[in-house]
């Protein structure tokens, strides 16, 4: 299968003559609302990658909060300690 780039500078036209045959009997027999319909799956999907993204690092930030919280207490409690055993 021999695969070449789409001219970009290309009007419409001739870019859909340059897609392979199924992918042009696909988008010819989209309606209108189908494409509205995949515009917004598109919008979609961008968000959900960008919610995504946040609630990683949201997650990451949580973990790194609990393990330094109780990294802490561990070490609150170990001064406590000393001291208590210098008296």
């Amino acid at each position: 299968m021999l695969v070449m780039a789409m001219d970009q500078n290309a009007n419409p036209a001739h870019r859909f003559n340059e897609l392979p045959e199924e992918t042009q009997e696909f988008l010819s027999q989209l309606r209108e609302d189908d494409i509205e319909t995949l515009k917004d799956g598109l919008r979609l999907v961008i968000a959900i990658r960008t919610v995504g993204g946040f609630m990683k690092w949201m997650i990451v930030a949580l973990i790194g909060t609990f393990i330094g919280t109780v990294m802490l207490y561990e070490n609150i409690l170990k001064v406590l300690s000393w001291i208590n055993h210098s008296k």
